[in-house]
Protein backbone atom coordinates (compact mmCIF):
# COMPACT_ATOMS: atom_id res chain seq x y z
CA UNK A 1 0.00 0.00 0.00
CA UNK A 2 1.16 3.36 -1.02
CA UNK A 3 2.43 5.95 1.65
CA UNK A 4 -0.73 8.02 1.05
CA UNK A 5 -3.48 5.08 0.74
CA UNK A 6 -1.86 3.76 3.74
CA UNK A 7 -2.63 7.04 5.55
CA UNK A 8 -6.26 7.74 4.19
CA UNK A 9 -6.46 4.13 5.50
CA UNK A 10 -5.26 4.58 9.25
CA UNK A 11 -6.97 7.86 9.60
CA UNK A 12 -10.85 6.40 8.71
CA UNK A 13 -10.05 3.57 10.75
CA UNK A 14 -9.45 5.45 13.86
CA UNK A 15 -12.23 7.76 12.97
CA UNK A 16 -14.49 4.36 13.04
CA UNK A 17 -17.26 3.78 14.73
CA UNK A 18 -19.39 0.32 15.17
CA UNK A 19 -22.30 2.23 15.94
CA UNK A 20 -22.40 3.83 12.51
CA UNK A 21 -21.05 1.01 10.44
CA UNK A 22 -23.76 -1.76 11.27
CA UNK A 23 -26.38 0.94 10.42
CA UNK A 24 -24.70 1.99 7.45
CA UNK A 25 -24.57 -1.79 6.68
CA UNK A 26 -28.22 -2.34 7.38
CA UNK A 27 -29.17 1.00 5.41
CA UNK A 28 -26.87 0.09 2.29
CA UNK A 29 -25.59 -3.16 2.04
CA UNK A 30 -24.08 -3.46 -1.23
CA UNK A 31 -22.22 -6.01 -0.45
CA UNK A 32 -19.39 -3.41 1.13
CA UNK A 33 -17.52 -3.65 4.53
CA UNK A 34 -18.43 -0.33 6.54
CA UNK A 35 -15.39 1.21 8.67
CA UNK A 36 -18.59 3.21 10.35
CA UNK A 37 -16.43 6.81 9.59
CA UNK A 38 -18.36 10.02 9.16
CA UNK A 39 -18.55 11.68 5.68
CA UNK A 40 -17.11 14.88 7.39
CA UNK A 41 -14.01 12.49 8.50
CA UNK A 42 -13.46 11.11 5.30
CA UNK A 43 -13.47 14.59 3.46
CA UNK A 44 -11.18 15.72 6.12
CA UNK A 45 -9.19 13.05 5.76
CA UNK A 46 -8.62 13.52 1.98
CA UNK A 47 -7.34 17.11 2.69
CA UNK A 48 -4.98 16.05 5.63
CA UNK A 49 -3.70 13.43 3.02
CA UNK A 50 -3.24 16.02 -0.20
CA UNK A 51 -1.00 18.14 2.16
CA UNK A 52 0.93 15.88 3.30
CA UNK A 53 1.45 14.92 -0.07
CA UNK A 54 1.34 18.07 -2.54
CA UNK A 55 1.37 18.74 -5.75
CA UNK A 56 0.25 14.87 -7.16
CA UNK A 57 0.21 15.02 -10.77
CA UNK A 58 -2.31 13.73 -12.85
CA UNK A 59 -0.97 9.40 -12.91
CA UNK A 60 -0.44 9.91 -8.95
CA UNK A 61 -3.80 10.68 -8.13
CA UNK A 62 -5.75 8.07 -10.46
CA UNK A 63 -3.59 5.53 -9.44
CA UNK A 64 -4.30 6.51 -5.55
CA UNK A 65 -7.67 7.01 -6.71
CA UNK A 66 -7.60 3.02 -8.03
CA UNK A 67 -5.59 1.76 -4.18
CA UNK A 68 -8.29 3.25 -2.50
CA UNK A 69 -11.28 1.75 -4.67
CA UNK A 70 -9.93 -1.48 -5.02
CA UNK A 71 -10.80 -2.66 -1.33
CA UNK A 72 -14.25 -3.43 -0.83
CA UNK A 73 -14.64 -0.29 2.07
CA UNK A 74 -17.32 2.51 1.33
CA UNK A 75 -15.44 4.73 3.41
CA UNK A 76 -12.00 3.89 1.39
CA UNK A 77 -14.59 4.49 -2.27
CA UNK A 78 -16.30 7.53 -0.72
CA UNK A 79 -12.41 9.21 -0.37
CA UNK A 80 -11.77 8.06 -4.07
CA UNK A 81 -14.40 9.63 -5.02
CA UNK A 82 -13.36 13.31 -2.66
CA UNK A 83 -9.64 12.88 -3.94
CA UNK A 84 -10.88 13.15 -7.37
CA UNK A 85 -13.71 15.98 -7.10
CA UNK A 86 -10.82 17.52 -5.43
CA UNK A 87 -8.26 17.40 -8.42
CA UNK A 88 -11.19 17.07 -11.02
CA UNK A 89 -8.99 19.80 -12.94
CA UNK A 90 -6.31 16.95 -13.86
CA UNK A 91 -8.62 14.66 -15.17
CA UNK A 92 -9.37 14.14 -19.27
CA UNK A 93 -11.90 12.34 -21.26
CA UNK A 94 -10.07 9.25 -20.99
CA UNK A 95 -10.25 8.33 -17.37
CA UNK A 96 -13.68 8.04 -18.10
CA UNK A 97 -12.68 4.45 -18.81
CA UNK A 98 -11.58 4.29 -15.01
CA UNK A 99 -14.42 5.96 -14.28
CA UNK A 100 -17.09 3.76 -15.85
CA UNK A 101 -15.46 0.95 -13.76
CA UNK A 102 -15.82 2.08 -10.73
CA UNK A 103 -19.86 2.95 -11.23
CA UNK A 104 -20.15 -0.51 -12.34
CA UNK A 105 -18.67 -1.54 -9.10
CA UNK A 106 -20.40 0.66 -7.18
CA UNK A 107 -23.70 -0.10 -7.25
CA UNK A 108 -25.06 2.44 -4.52
CA UNK A 109 -26.35 5.90 -4.80
CA UNK A 110 -24.55 6.51 -2.19
CA UNK A 111 -21.42 6.43 -4.33
CA UNK A 112 -22.86 6.44 -7.79
CA UNK A 113 -24.33 9.55 -7.42
CA UNK A 114 -21.16 11.81 -5.86
CA UNK A 115 -19.31 10.36 -8.99
CA UNK A 116 -21.49 11.11 -11.43
CA UNK A 117 -22.34 14.65 -9.94
CA UNK A 118 -18.86 15.85 -8.65
CA UNK A 119 -16.34 13.95 -10.88
CA UNK A 120 -17.57 12.86 -14.13
CA UNK A 121 -19.92 15.96 -14.67
CA UNK A 122 -16.98 18.25 -13.95
CA UNK A 123 -14.47 16.61 -15.95
CA UNK A 124 -16.83 16.79 -19.16
CA UNK A 125 -17.98 20.17 -18.39
CA UNK A 126 -14.06 20.88 -18.40
CA UNK A 127 -14.19 19.19 -22.11
CA UNK A 128 -13.76 21.26 -25.56
CA UNK A 129 -13.47 20.13 -28.77
CA UNK A 130 -12.55 16.33 -30.16
CA UNK A 131 -12.03 15.25 -26.07
CA UNK A 132 -15.35 16.71 -25.48
CA UNK A 133 -17.71 14.95 -28.13
CA UNK A 134 -15.70 11.77 -27.43
CA UNK A 135 -17.05 12.31 -23.92
CA UNK A 136 -20.16 12.66 -24.72
CA UNK A 137 -20.35 9.85 -26.96
CA UNK A 138 -19.47 7.96 -24.16
CA UNK A 139 -22.62 9.41 -21.84
CA UNK A 140 -24.39 8.83 -24.92
CA UNK A 141 -23.56 5.19 -25.21
CA UNK A 142 -23.94 4.73 -20.82
CA UNK A 143 -27.57 6.35 -21.27
CA UNK A 144 -28.39 3.20 -23.01
CA UNK A 145 -26.63 0.55 -21.57
CA UNK A 146 -28.22 -2.45 -19.98
CA UNK A 147 -26.13 -1.61 -16.64
CA UNK A 148 -28.91 0.79 -15.06
CA UNK A 149 -25.88 2.36 -13.02
CA UNK A 150 -24.21 3.24 -15.98
CA UNK A 151 -27.59 5.07 -16.87
CA UNK A 152 -28.07 6.43 -13.66
CA UNK A 153 -24.74 8.30 -14.00
CA UNK A 154 -24.99 9.43 -17.27
CA UNK A 155 -28.59 11.23 -16.15
CA UNK A 156 -26.91 12.59 -12.80
CA UNK A 157 -24.04 13.96 -14.51
CA UNK A 158 -24.59 16.73 -15.93
CA UNK A 159 -26.87 18.15 -12.92
CA UNK A 160 -24.69 20.57 -11.60
CA UNK A 161 -24.42 22.72 -15.04
CA UNK A 162 -28.72 21.90 -15.54
CA UNK A 163 -29.35 23.34 -11.88
CA UNK A 164 -26.66 26.23 -12.40
CA UNK A 165 -27.58 27.85 -15.77
CA UNK A 166 -24.60 27.18 -17.93
CA UNK A 167 -26.00 26.77 -21.36
CA UNK A 168 -22.51 24.92 -22.39
CA UNK A 169 -19.98 22.86 -19.81
CA UNK A 170 -22.46 19.86 -19.59
CA UNK A 171 -25.50 21.94 -19.28
CA UNK A 172 -27.32 21.07 -22.34
CA UNK A 173 -31.36 20.36 -21.75
CA UNK A 174 -31.89 18.87 -24.76
CA UNK A 175 -29.28 15.89 -24.18
CA UNK A 176 -30.73 15.43 -20.94
CA UNK A 177 -34.06 14.72 -22.62
CA UNK A 178 -32.51 12.89 -25.03
CA UNK A 179 -30.71 10.92 -22.85
CA UNK A 180 -33.61 10.32 -19.97
CA UNK A 181 -35.98 8.80 -23.14
CA UNK A 182 -33.55 6.60 -24.29
CA UNK A 183 -32.55 5.29 -20.17
CA UNK A 184 -35.78 4.94 -19.25
CA UNK A 185 -36.67 3.33 -22.72
CA UNK A 186 -33.61 1.02 -22.44
CA UNK A 187 -35.47 -0.06 -18.29
CA UNK A 188 -38.18 -1.26 -20.11
CA UNK A 189 -36.57 -3.16 -22.41
CA UNK A 190 -33.28 -5.13 -20.06
CA UNK A 191 -34.93 -5.32 -16.87
CA UNK A 192 -32.74 -4.49 -13.88
CA UNK A 193 -33.67 -2.29 -11.03
CA UNK A 194 -35.75 0.53 -13.26
CA UNK A 195 -36.28 2.50 -10.12
CA UNK A 196 -32.28 3.34 -10.21
CA UNK A 197 -33.09 5.43 -13.53
CA UNK A 198 -36.78 6.50 -12.75
CA UNK A 199 -35.32 8.23 -9.52
CA UNK A 200 -32.69 9.43 -11.66
CA UNK A 201 -34.98 11.27 -13.23
CA UNK A 202 -37.04 12.36 -11.20
CA UNK A 203 -33.73 14.05 -8.83
CA UNK A 204 -33.03 15.92 -12.04
CA UNK A 205 -35.98 17.42 -12.72
CA UNK A 206 -36.97 18.17 -9.49
CA UNK A 207 -33.39 20.11 -8.44
CA UNK A 208 -33.40 21.78 -12.19
CA UNK A 209 -37.20 23.38 -11.82
CA UNK A 210 -36.44 24.55 -8.51
CA UNK A 211 -33.77 27.36 -10.57
CA UNK A 212 -34.67 26.70 -13.98
CA UNK A 213 -38.88 26.15 -14.45
CA UNK A 214 -39.03 27.00 -18.09
CA UNK A 215 -37.50 24.13 -18.19
CA UNK A 216 -39.99 21.73 -19.45
CA UNK A 217 -39.86 17.64 -20.28
CA UNK A 218 -42.31 16.92 -22.58
CA UNK A 219 -45.30 15.53 -21.31
CA UNK A 220 -44.00 15.33 -17.95
CA UNK A 221 -44.48 17.66 -14.83
CA UNK A 222 -42.16 20.18 -13.06
CA UNK A 223 -42.12 17.27 -10.23
CA UNK A 224 -41.53 14.56 -12.48
CA UNK A 225 -44.87 12.84 -12.80
CA UNK A 226 -45.28 11.17 -15.95
CA UNK A 227 -42.18 10.29 -16.31
CA UNK A 228 -41.04 7.84 -14.10
CA UNK A 229 -44.27 5.60 -14.26
CA UNK A 230 -43.70 1.55 -12.89
CA UNK A 231 -42.47 -0.62 -15.87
Amino acid sequence: MSDAAGFIDEALRRESSWIRADEAQTRLGGGLLYYGSSVGAVRGTVRDALRRHPGLAHDEVTALSSELWEAPVFERRLAAIVLLQSNVHLLTNTDLTRLEGFVREARLRELVDPLAVDVIGPLIAGLQRQPRARADGVLDRWAQEPDEWLRRAALMSPLRALRNGRGDGGGDWDAFIRHATVALDASRETGGDAAVVRDAVSSVLDEVAKRRPELQFPGVSSSGRGCCSGT
